[in-house]
């Protein structure tokens, strides 16, 4: 047999791309379609329901009966907990197949199955749209909802807003840094030892080592620019931890890492990088850059006392390197709460 000619190659490949692009249609069209199909699903049962008798006992055998005819019937995905997961999903997104398909095309019935166990209706939505804007798998929404993703990053943003709305220095139409620093961030994926027994070159290697993680864990918009740039003054070198660029504040975002916990040296260094980054590196078109210092822990008092209570492009935010359980995370976000409010009160005892 002859071997291939390049032009044999070519359309080939040819070939191959369109075949590739007919099947992921075709996938996205069935997974659509399934999407759709449960959620008119769940509509009937509810308003089945709905019609029938209202007592918890009803709906419970009305779903078992279901389960039985329609698993002898169409096979897998129809046990009682997925019918009763279709009753949720149309419960929450009672518009969805309506007004929304192209969400329906986007997001899996598997992505749905976790979304609907998310009570909380505001978060349930941030998180849809999270998944769908940033191609979320539903392994990595499992996580963010898991870390309380959302939670952390309207605690962040809330205590930060407080502050500026203090100052009187924020407008409404731009995009605040803190609306997207939260505090803490999750790095269990390092596989670090949580007793801090490591070197601050070990932490930025393994964050490396584990950058899609990491873009995943510091949100919408991250881009990675460099490690260790150097900086320069007329006599001395310094070097930048890492460096990001975020499209959604268009600025650079520099990070620096630490072992242990917050100090006034590490305010003022951060403090010096971002000032000297704004002067050597960023263009005009480029907002005003922003340093985050990731750190184990911050004592207020240093907080309170330094320059990252007067900026607002200075940010102190602790890392927890063993994933806690919910539990530990609500608590953290409580203490926050309790401190947000404490602010508020002081303002308004101030004014």
């Amino acid at each position: 047999m002859d071997q291939p000619v390049k032009k044999d190659l070519e359309l080939y490949a040819e070939i191959r791309t369109i075949l590739g692009e007919a099947r992921l249609r075709v996938q996205k069209n069935v997974n659509s379609e399934l999407v759709i199909a449960y959620w008119q699903i769940g509509r009937l049962i509810v308003e089945d329901e709905q019609k029938g008798s209202h007592s918890a006992e009803y709906g419970k055998s009305i779903l078992k009966i279901l389960s039985v005819h329609l698993t002898e019937e169409f096979g897998n995905g129809f046990s009682l907990s997925n019918l009763k997961n279709m009753r949720l999903f149309y419960r929450f997104f009672p518009d969805l197949a309506q007004k929304s398909y192209t969400v329906c095309s986007q997001l899996s019935w598997s992505h749905f199955r976790v979304l609907v166990r998310i009570e909380n209706s505001s978060a349930r939505a941030w998180y849809m749209n999270e998944t769908i804007a940033c191609n979320w798998s539903v392994r990595a929404l499992e996580r963010q909802i898991g870390t309380l993703f959302y939670e952390r990053l309207l605690a962040s943003s809330d205590r930060k807003a407080v502050e500026a709305e203090a100052k009187k220095q924020t407008t409404e139409a731009e995009i605040s840094p803190a609306e997207l620093i939260r505090d803490p961030y999750i790095l269990e994926f390092l596989g670090l030892p949580g007793s801090g027994r490591f070197l601050e070159t070990e932490f930025e290697q393994a964050l490396m080592d584990q950058l899609q993680s990491f873009l995943l864990e510091l949100g919408r918009g991250f881009a990675f620019v460099s490690r260790q740039e150097r900086i320069s003054t007329e006599t001395k070198d310094f070097f930048i931890d890492l460096v990001f660029y975020n499209f959604r504040l268009k600025c650079f975002v520099l990070i620096d890492l630490k072992r242990g916990q917050l100090t006034h040296q590490d305010i003022g260094q951060m403090d010096m990088y971002v000032r000297m980054y704004d002067e050597l590196r960023r263009d005009e078109t480029d907002n005003p850059t922003v340093g985050l210092i990731l750190c184990t822990g911050a004592d207020e008092s240093v907080v309170h006392f330094s320059v990252l209570k007067e900026n607002e492009r200075l940010f102190a935010s602790k890392y927890r390197l063993v994933l806690p359980n919910e539990d530990e995370l609500r608590r953290e976000l409580e203490r926050e709460q309790r401190i947000i409010e404490e602010s508020k009160n002081q303002g308004n005892n101030d004014a």
